[in-house]
């Protein structure tokens, strides 16, 4: 048996480094790579695009291509989080912490060479645990159920509302919240309608990427707006070999800590309904709690890069597992992968690890040669990518929003998807200034429908009798772990605030409205909650409670507290997403009502003209009016745009735009003139 699975190991190596299979799996690469720098876009869409075209190749050179792009996208993203700020999809959101804060000191190629090394050697370890694990993983899976899911989405929202450093209060609140978020639409047990306020749009929920873009990219875009200085602030170093070797060094001086995130991310890849906006907040917080010197987690410390990206490209081996074995898609883009098996006549199951077991190892080969061709092309382009940081925000910025706000537009291709990135961004822009964590509402609002779904599912099939399942409790027990600390401390500083016999208020400040106009919606969303059917109120009315009592005790510490409103004072920065540090100036209101105003004009003239030609528009107008940059300059650019936008979006990814008024103006005024 041993020897049999060894030369179809052989074999399927040998078919894949035939010229037509490599030169596939070359192309998949390149495009997963250019698809992951694009901020929003995923994998998802590259398999989308790419699986009509294999229709007509061998299974090999299929397989190479869609699993070449799907393995690197991950690799990619991470460049635009380090850059910008902006994680090119949700999976890349934690290495922004840490990688971010590192370009802006001027490291972004020490950055940029540990989340290449650090991908690598997941992906490598997560093709190596597929290869073996593949033959003995069925009866373990088998015994993964809904309660253990459910137990699993609890673990990874109590990590990341952990990460709220010295504001747990305000990370526990926002987490809550993100919850209540992702419960908006259609979505509830019986089809009830939950805070859809009658608009259409909501009918089918909050859709993640313009969710996502507003809550992490505007604030940093608009940052950047604000202050007009390039993203490598001060002397930021030349981005050199030397200093990416220097990020490769710092992999292995902290092997053993890729390697159990690496692990990490393959286990938790392994169990569907786990997704990468889970394992890499999983994978962040069990570093900061398991390594040295945790405090230093946030201000730019490497291992912030190391191990999200270790456990984010381990994932990849660990997906294949239920989808390959069991064909149970762990994912949407496993879901696609799945279709293009069927299509191709294979059947994943127990034919997959028997008959077709060539067709498995391909998939394995194709899986670890992606990564290693991957980080070679990282690597030796990097130095390119990074003098993005080095370019002046006024030819920068109007690029980047066009780009972001047709990524939003990707969400469900409708006019809401642009109004939702916008409503967002404030909300973002004012937890930014205001030091609210940001990771935690989005962690809340990704798992918020999968922990809903597999509650129901768990108390249908057990009662509650499913918490008393033993690896239930194992896990039970590690988010309490999670919690203990920091819970703790709330309960220990509360109490010892509210003996204190000289409580001084502190003055109000039109800042200070924000908390409390938190408050007021979340006690909005209960009061209409309340008159929900029983089993839609369950998990809404949980989260929403939890929301209040977390938001009314932040606000009470931020009008008595003591120290910048946070009740711990021990641990990392308060705001680990993207941390300011003190001693910066605060940023002006009035550069932010104009950023946003920017975007409400680019979007009203979207309506009017349509959206390619609205990018000029805005460029010119943008670089000319706000920047004072020169016309044919601005011309330039705007075209450019324009034209990058036409060729990627609209001729190659196909994209349908939205209706204008011209558009709709124009066969009208045609017909008019004909008849005249």
């Amino acid at each position: 048996m041993q020897t049999d699975m060894m030369s179809m190991a052989v074999h399927a190596l040998v078919m894949l480094l035939q010229p037509m299979s490599l030169a596939m799996l070359v192309v998949g690469v390149m495009l997963g790579l250019a698809i992951g720098v694009l901020p929003g876009m995923s994998g998802i869409v590259g398999l989308a695009l790419l699986i009509p075209f294999t229709y007509d190749m061998n299974t090999t050179s299929s397989f190479a291509l869609l699993l070449g792009m799907a393995a690197v996208v991950t690799s990619s993203d991470f460049v635009t989080a380090i850059l910008f700020g902006v994680p090119g999809h949700v999976g890349a959101a934690a290495t922004v912490i840490d990688g971010h804060a590192m370009a802006r000191r001027g490291e972004a190629g020490r950055a940029f060479g540990a989340g290449f090394a650090a991908s690598l050697v997941g992906g490598l370890v997560g093709a190596f645990v597929l290869f073996l694990s593949i033959p003995v993983l069925r009866p373990i899976l088998l015994m993964v159920g809904s309660p253990e899911l459910l137990a699993f989405t609890i673990f990874g929202m109590s990590m990341v509302a952990t990460l709220a450093g010295r504001a747990p209060l305000k990370g526990l609140t926002v987490a809550a919240f993100g919850t209540m978020l992702a419960l908006v639409g259609d979505k509830a047990p019986g089809g009830t309608l939950r805070w859809t306020f009658s608009t259409e749009y909501l009918y089918e929920g909050i859709s993640l990427i313009p969710f996502t873009l507003g809550i992490f990219a505007l604030p940093e875009l608009a940052e950047l707006a604000i202050r007009g200085e390039t993203i490598a602030r001060g002397d930021a170093e030349d981005i050199s070999l030397s200093s990416q070797w220097e990020g490769v060094r710092d992999v292995g001086r902290n092997w053993w800590l890729v390697v159990r995130c690496s692990l990490l991310g393959t286990g938790l890849g392994a169990i569907p309904g786990i997704g990468s906006a889970v394992i890499d907040w999983i994978a962040y917080g069990y570093a900061q709690r398991s390594e040295k010197n945790p405090e230093l987690f946030g201000t730019g410390d490497v291992r912030g890069v190391i191990a999200p990206e270790a456990s984010n490209n381990a994932k990849e081996g660990g997906h294949l597992v239920p989808t390959l074995a069991f064909g149970v898609p762990s994912g949407a883009s496993m879901a696609l992968l799945l279709g293009a098996l069927l299509m191709h006549g294979l059947t994943p199951g127990p034919d997959m690890l028997t008959k077709h077991l060539d067709v498995t190892y391909a998939i394995v080969w194709s899986l670890t040669l992606a990564h290693v061709i991957g980080a070679a092309i990282c690597l030796t382009g990097s130095r390119v990518l990074a003098k993005v940081a080095r370019i002046p925000p006024n030819l920068l910025l109007p690029v980047v929003l066009c780009l972001v706000m047709v990524a939003a537009y990707q969400g469900t291709h409708d006019w809401g998807d642009l109004i939702s990135l916008l409503g967002f961004g404030v909300l973002g822009w004012m937890m930014k200034i205001r030091k609210w964590p940001r990771p935690p509402l989005v962690l809340g609002f990704v798992v918020g429908e999968t922990f809903e779904r597999y509650l129901f599912i768990s108390t249908q099939l057990y009662g509650w009798n499913w918490v008393f399942r033993p690896a239930v409790i194992v896990i039970l027990c590690g988010v309490a772990w999670a919690l203990w600390s920091p819970m703790r401390r709330i309960v220990h500083d509360t109490i010892a605030r509210m003996r204190q016999p000289n409580r001084t208020r502190r003055p109000f400040t039109l800042g200070g409205l924000f908390t409390p106009a938190l408050l007021l919606v979340i006690l909005g969303a209960i009061a209409i909650a309340s008159t929900w059917p029983r089993p839609a109120q369950l998990v809404a009315m949980t989260a929403s409670c939890v929301a209040l009592l977390m938001c009314s005790l932040a606000w009470f510490d931020e009008v008595y507290g003591g120290n910048a409103g946070m009740l711990v004072q021990a641990g990392p920065p308060p705001n680990l997403a993207y941390h300011v540090p003190h001693d910066e100036p605060e940023l002006p209101a009035r550069g932010a009502v104009a950023f946003f105003l920017w975007l409400i004009g680019f979007i009203l003239v979207v309506v009017l003209i349509g959206f390619l030609p609205a990018m000029s528009v805005f460029v010119i107008a943008n670089m000319t009016l706000a920047h004072r940059r020169p016309a044919w300059q601005a011309a330039m650019l705007g075209l450019g745009v324009t034209l990058f936008c036409w060729v990627v979006f609209h001729t190659l990814l196909h994209v349908t735009w939205p209706d204008s008024m011209l558009g709709d103006a124009w066969p009208a005024l045609r017909t008019l003139t004909g008849f005249l």
